[in-house]
């Protein structure tokens, strides 16, 4: 056994303990036979660097895994990184602009080389700062999305869905970012609130008999408008249907078409169509008959005017930004006499209406997206969402919290073709080949594409790359050996047994590998999917680096130790809420480290060891009883809070039975026996107190690993017998004592009851008391007896026998016994009295006004909802308080 430092010291630990796992092969020792465990990490970005998010993700993971690796299974933590196809291709492209250059002034082959470079010498940051939170993870087989082994599983899986009539190639709208120069996804759109305005048209009709009125938030785009869309329904326009308008500008024919996307309550009830354009309007003009091929398009990859297929839109407008265009459109449709203005509530006229308007922006390039009409390589997401749709119906894979598999049906029900294409140059480069007669050719590399095209057929590549969440699908069964290994459980960790997942990428990423994993494997890829909230600031509001209010968890790492910030990851984290940060209550949880280091000096101080049974030592004394049954109980909690995974549950009890059963209570109430010589039971009460110890250590150590292996090394000398690869304790029920755990659980009541009265009847801490009992049974009395030592030392009273004499004095009641303890003379009762009558009266009088605040239906109705939330707590703890006054005064008798 080591004697310990008088400080516990965080950073000191964690490193040494870091470096010794690893390099002793402990995030996954050998253990034939034992039974698989797998949990894969999300991969985070090879850009990124830890953020208080993948804090608590990772904590999340690492707890599940060190308590399997505890329980005897072979755990394995798969880590990796995303290649990240955008960000990527932006980190380098920005270091290029700083040097004057630029992606184009290279050949494609020579800028991936830089990107490489870049991986090599700054990719992969958060990697390190993944090991200084403590994370477990299988680092020796660590995987890149773009490895070769996991690149051969991508481009098989394009190839077979190919094949399968799963992939195709189509003309189609997508989200363009302009500031990318690809496509996005949805979910990779960000709509924001901006002002904008409402501009109102006049469109004349071909036969020079009237004009129809339509409104749009994007004049520019009136250039390639195809129809008008007037409902079905709408008697106004019913003669005009069939009928030709000619646009204003360009001069171009376009049809009145009948559509109930039309809406006859909005606006004047009629649509301007540009189906290139707008998605909606996409719908319209297919409905229409208008083929894809034959929609007009004016813009370019950079989202400037250019020329349509009819070749009508001005000279004069070719090759301006979109915006710059738009003012140029609108200034011409006002001179042309074909704007309608707005007149404001004061009769003046505006060129538009000013309005709130929902614009989609690039989540990374901050640019607004245009719908843009393009070739891309699609999945047919809805075929393959069927299977995944019905095995969580089944509960083939179990989502938790189970309130979230609404949403999961609500999108996989609805889902859209998938656009796995985008115009980069970083990435799984698309496994097509092109013709110059336009065929195409898909192969897992070229020469399989040019047997199936022929001798003699030049052949070109597409250039473009799958979307990174296209080959993160493939995360839970490529990293474990497909294609290559052909056992369907891949050697029995498939399906992994849990997901841990942050709710924001249930579509992302946790559907796509549900849909590819039971496509592939003809099974689902986890068990279990957890989907954990998002980290938000003190006060609720979303972090953002804009509001300032991000939280750098490696800066809390350095100031609390990883251990206080896992732990306030875990208690903090229930299920279907999100988890305020909170600075101070990870500052408390560095403090429970320190409690916890000081009870494992006082153990040692006084001769107390490591055990040496995983069984509970047999015990004679009460009070060992009842903490062998206490720790037996906290066991079986904490296996339910697992099997349940609820991490605040395990991590809130394994915090109170340490801190008030053990530290504050069974430490305190065995010291007489400890430090008095020859006591009866010490040796026993050490043994028991070392073997409560060592299951304190083990079940802290999935949240608190780093303090708990520097406690389990230094109270014993077991080199061999890492924490990280002990035993989880056993949920003995024979070790359960149910006498002895309720006279000890009687004596914490007392105790409790006579320190809480002592202190609101201002009796100086040092007094002693004599105590007097009434109306007690006799176990009551033998019980009093026997804890006559500890009650005169925790809580400072003296066994007084008769009757208690006349005069004030202190009452409580406990289970059938009145316990009577005479004050004359330790403080002045008069004054007593005043004080409690007139704090009473304060805690009543605020009590009863926050009661008139909140009953009032107007503050409920206004007031800002934290407000309401802080008057309800107030309130309460007014309530709380005159209560416990007025029981004070009453005990004064």
């Amino acid at each position: 056994m080591s004697e310990l430092p008088k400080t516990f010291d965080p950073a000191e630990i964690e490193q040494r303990w870091y470096a010794h796992w690893e390099r002793n092969g402990l995030f996954r020792p050998e253990r034939p036979g034992a039974q698989p465990w797998t949990i894969v990490n999300p991969p985070p970005n090879v850009t990124g660097s830890l953020h208080i998010g993948h804090a608590l993700d990772n904590t999340l993971q690492d707890i599940l895994v060190r308590h399997a690796r505890l329980k005897g299974m072979d755990a394995r933590w798969v880590v990796g990184m995303d290649h990240a196809g955008i960000a990527t291709q932006m980190v380098v492209e920005r270091q290029l602009n700083a040097r004057q250059q630029k992606r184009t002034d290279f050949t494609r082959e020579e800028f991936i080389a830089k990107v490489w470079e870049w991986k090599a010498e700054s990719g992969g940051a958060i990697t390190g700062q993944l090991r200084r939170l403590g994370c477990s993870m299988d680092w020796s087989d660590e995987r890149f999305t773009m490895d070769e082994g996991f690149s051969k599983a991508v481009l098989k899986v394009f190839v077979e869905l190919h094949k399968q009539g799963l992939l195709y190639r189509d003309k189609r709208l997508v989200n363009w970012d302009p500031g990318l120069g690809t496509a996005i996804s949805d979910l990779e759109v960000e709509t924001r609130e901006v002002n904008g305005k409402f501009w109102h048209l006049r469109y004349p009709l071909a036969d020079g008999s009237g004009f129809i009125h339509v409104a749009t938030t994007r004049p520019e785009t009136m250039l390639a408008d195809m129809a008008v869309a007037v409902h079905p329904t709408d008697e106004r326009y019913a003669a005009l249907v069939g009928k030709q308008v000619r646009l204003p500008i360009t001069g171009r024919l376009i049809p009145i078409v009948a559509d109930e996307h039309a809406d006859p309550e909005l606006g004047s009830g009629a649509v301007k169509i540009t189906p290139g354009h707008d998605f909606n309007d996409f719908e319209v003009g297919r409905r229409a008959g208008i083929e894809a091929r034959d929609m007009l398009n004016m813009l370019d990859a950079k989202a400037a005017i250019c020329q349509t297929s009819d070749g009508l839109i001005p000279a004069e407008l070719i090759g301006l930004d979109r915006f710059d265009a738009r003012e140029k459109v609108v200034a011409r449709l006002k001179e042309e006499g074909f704007l309608v203005p707005w007149t404001d509530k004061d009769g003046n006229e505006h060129d538009a209406e000013p309005r709130k308007i929902q614009t989609p922006f690039g989540d990374r390039s901050g640019v607004v997206i245009e719908p843009w009409l393009t070739d891309q390589w699609y999945v047919d997401a809805a075929t393959l969402a069927k299977p995944a749709i019905e095995a969580v119906r089944s509960g083939a894979t179990k989502v938790v919290p189970k309130s979230w598999e609404k949403t999961y049906f609500n999108w996989m029900e609805n889902i859209q073709p998938w656009c796995v294409s985008r115009q980069l140059w970083w990435g799984h480069r698309i496994p097509a080949w092109f013709a110059e007669d336009g065929s195409v050719y898909v192969a897992e590399n070229e020469a399989e594409a040019q047997a199936q095209a022929g001798e003699g057929v030049a052949l070109t590549q597409d250039e473009d790359v799958l979307d990174t969440w296209f080959s993160s699908a493939l995360w839970p069964f490529a990293t474990l050996g497909w294609p290559d290994d052909s056992d369907p459980t891949l050697g029995g960790r498939y399906p992994n047994d849990v997901l841990i997942s942050g709710f924001d990428i249930l579509f992302f990423w946790d559907a796509r590998m549900m849909m590819q994993g039971l496509h592939f494997m003809k099974e689902v890829p986890f068990k279990t999917l957890y989907l954990h909230g998002l980290v938000r600031a003190a006060d609720g509001a979303k972090m953002s680096k804009s509001k300032g209010n991000v939280v750098d968890p490696l800066g809390l790492i350095d100031q609390y130790g990883a251990d206080a910030l896992r732990f306030f990851m875990a208690a903090m984290e229930s299920q279907g809420r999100d988890v305020k940060m909170d600075e101070k209550r990870v500052e408390g949880y560095r403090n429970f480290a320190t409690k916890l280091w000081n009870a494992a000096r006082f153990a040692q101080s006084n001769g107390i060891r490591a055990s040496e049974h995983v069984e509970a030592p047999r015990a004679t004394l009460a009070v060992n009883k009842w903490i062998i049954a206490e720790t037996v109980s906290t066991v079986q909690a904490m296996d339910i809070a697992f099997a349940d995974h609820r991490f605040d549950g395990a991590a809130n009890t394994i915090y109170q039975f340490t801190w008030s059963r053990f530290c504050d209570w069974y430490l305190e109430l065995i010291k007489p026996v400890l430090q008095t010589e020859g006591a009866e039971g010490a040796e026993e009460t050490r043994q028991v107190a070392g073997w409560v110890l060592d299951q304190i250590l083990v079940m802290l150590h999935p949240f608190m690993p780093f303090i708990t292996e520097e406690l389990w090394s230094k109270m014993g000398e077991r080199p061999d017998y890492p924490i990280i690869t002990a035993q989880w304790p056993m949920a003995d029920a024979r070790a359960l004592d149910p006498e002895a755990a309720q006279e000890i659980d009687w004596l914490i009541r007392l105790v409790s009851e006579l320190r809480a009265a002592r202190t609101e009847l201002n009796v100086p801490p040092g007094a002693r008391l004599a105590l007097h009992v009434r109306d007690a049974h006799a176990d009551t009395l033998e019980r009093l007896t026997r804890q006559n030592a500890a009650l005169a030392r925790l809580a400072r009273v003296d066994r007084a026998e008769g009757e208690a004499p006349a005069g004030g004095a202190l009452q409580i009641v406990v289970d059938e016994a009145t316990y009577v303890l005479p004050l004359e003379g330790v403080i002045d009762l008069d004054a007593e009295r005043a004080r409690l009558t007139k704090a009473i009266a304060a805690a009543e009088k605020e009590r009863d006004s926050l009661n008139a605040r909140l009953s009032n239906p107007a503050f409920a109705e206004k007031a800002k909802p934290e407000a309401v939330e802080k008057a309800r707590t107030d309130h309460a703890e007014k309530s709380a308080e005159a209560a416990r006054l007025s029981a004070a005064l009453g005990r004064l008798g």
